[in-house]
């Protein structure tokens, strides 16, 4: 017998905070609209800077009673979570398609991740360690103990919402912390009001996740500048990670920052690769969810010898993805998410145009929906190749041999995900060392994030690692005590 699904959530606009819902008291207005059929999913007043105070307000009352609670209790309450999450699939993986323009295959993937992301952290509660050390003092007994931060502010972007949002709120939940989050404005529901009704219906206690909804222009600085967080965790572009981490960390109060942002993600194709793995690789890594990943590929960097069977193979596939509506099965391209975004992409392809780049495959854009484009034999200096192309362009560079190969994956600011195809195992992991990067996957695409694998970045592309007990480090601080019996020879 199949279970009855739960009544969908009725979202009508308003900000949690303290565990009841308020109306916004920014006179801004959100209009959030689905990117591919311009339909209004939800209109809501902003919040403004008192509700923003209020949200903080409530999550620095509840962190020492959430704080104070059994670990297990802590991983009791994720296990509901994870029940609900389980329960409303279908109606999470509808919202991803309605508001972000995700795929279904893509909005089943992130859904997917979220449920082991939450799964991964029902034991986080037991995880934490402290130590005891030995002292220089006769007597003295010295121990280190791991504390909760406090009050985490969370910002969350709009290309994987509901996963990049949890992927901070979860874990920082689980060592003790309370939460304020502020969701992108493009996915306002399922970047942060979807997860205030799954953490309401999970029974949380109220002010221990407060999310508000406000424009970046009237409480962004203010988000992160505020006194009570003691961590501002951001996913996002490097600019506005740059502006996070001077503002967390140059003002009156000076706070921890996680910073993951942009990235470049290179995809090697070694001279004694497998080419049709390799080709197949590059158009899901470079195509999934349009490009809008932070570890997508933007570059393939493939060794001459094989470019022409590549770039055969790579046009082959591109040309049979099919393009339009994101809710039915088989789409891979679906919208980008707004206007602003597609004339951005379209710049870059006049430009590439008008610069005699050699392209492969591309076409018209049809609403918001900009089909793949592939360019072959991209100047490693050509903005394609060394800016974050956050959409459905790839370009394809030819290296010489291997160690041009690894200067140009290096040849970038960023370093987040990378990825280097070969037959040779051994090889292949002496040239993934060589890569600047906090990931390279061999013979894999650059996209992965699992629940216990350190996901981070170096350079240009953040601070900090997520996911298992590297979160530990990000969530928790260390608190050196010790403990001294008798009496003491001081100095006077």
């Amino acid at each position: 017998m199949t279970a009855q699904r739960p009544t969908p959530y009725a979202l009508n606009g308003d900000q949690f905070i303290d565990g009841t819902w308020h109306t916004g008291r920014s006179s801004a207005q959100l209009d959030d609209r689905n990117p591919f059929n311009g339909e209004t999913l939800l209109e809501m007043p902003l919040a403004s800077i008192a509700d923003l105070d209020a949200a903080y307000a409530a999550a620095q009352r509840a962190q020492t009673p959430w704080a104070q609670l059994h670990p297990t209790a802590r991983g009791a309450q994720l296990e509901k979570l994870v029940h609900i999450i389980q329960q409303r699939s279908e109606e999470i993986i509808d919202w991803l398609i309605r508001e972000s323009g995700s795929t279904r295959i893509k909005a089943t993937m992130e859904w997917q991740f979220t449920l082991n992301l939450v799964r991964e952290c029902i034991a986080l509660p037991m995880q934490v360690e402290g130590r005891i050390l030995s002292s220089y003092k006769p007597g003295e007994q010295s121990f280190v103990f791991r504390e909760p931060l406090g009050v985490i502010g969370v910002i969350s972007p709009w290309n994987f919402p509901l996963y990049l949002s949890m992927r901070s709120v979860v874990p920082a939940l689980a060592l003790g912390n309370t939460v304020v989050l502020k969701p992108a404005s493009d996915t306002a529901v399922t970047g942060g009001l979807l997860i205030a009704h799954l953490f309401e219906e999970a029974g949380f206690p109220e002010g221990t996740l407060n999310v508000v909804v406000g424009a970046g222009s009237e409480i962004g600085d203010a988000f992160v500048g505020h006194p009570v967080p003691s961590l501002i965790s951001f996913t996002g572009s490097t600019d506005v990670g740059r502006n996070v981490g001077r503002i967390a960390t140059g003002g009156q109060h000076i706070k921890r920052v996680a910073l993951e942002l942009g990235g470049n993600a290179p995809l090697v194709v070694l001279d004694d690769a497998d080419i049709d793995l390799a080709a197949h690789a590059a158009v899901v890594g470079r195509f999934l969810h349009q490009g809008q990943i932070c570890m997508s590929v933007n570059r393939v960097i493939v060794d001459r010898s094989l470019y022409a069977d590549f770039t055969a193979l790579v046009v082959e596939r591109v040309r049979n993805l099919k393009t339009g509506n994101p809710n039915l099965a088989d789409t891979v391209i679906g919208p980008v998410i707004n206007r602003s975004q597609l004339d951005g992409l379209l710049r870059k392809v006049n430009a590439a145009d008008s610069a005699g780049l050699k392209k492969l495959h591309g076409g018209p854009a049809s609403g918001l929906v900009l089909p793949p484009h592939v360019y072959g034999n991209v100047p490693f200096d050509h903005e394609l190749a060394h800016d974050e192309t956050f959409g459905p362009l790839l370009p394809i560079l030819i290296a010489d041999n291997e160690a041009h190969a690894l200067t140009l994956a290096n040849a970038s600011e960023y370093g987040l995900s990378s990825a280097v195809f070969s037959k040779d195992m051994a090889r292949a992991l002496n040239f993934s060392r060589g890569i600047v990067a906090g990931m390279t996957h061999i013979n894999d695409i650059t996209v992965d994030d699992q629940p216990n694998a350190p996901f981070g970045g170096e350079k240009n592309s953040g601070l900090g690692r997520f996911n298992g007990h590297y979160a530990l480090d990000e969530f928790t601080r260390a608190h050196w005590v010790t403990w001294q019996a008798g009496s003491h020879r001081y100095p006077f």
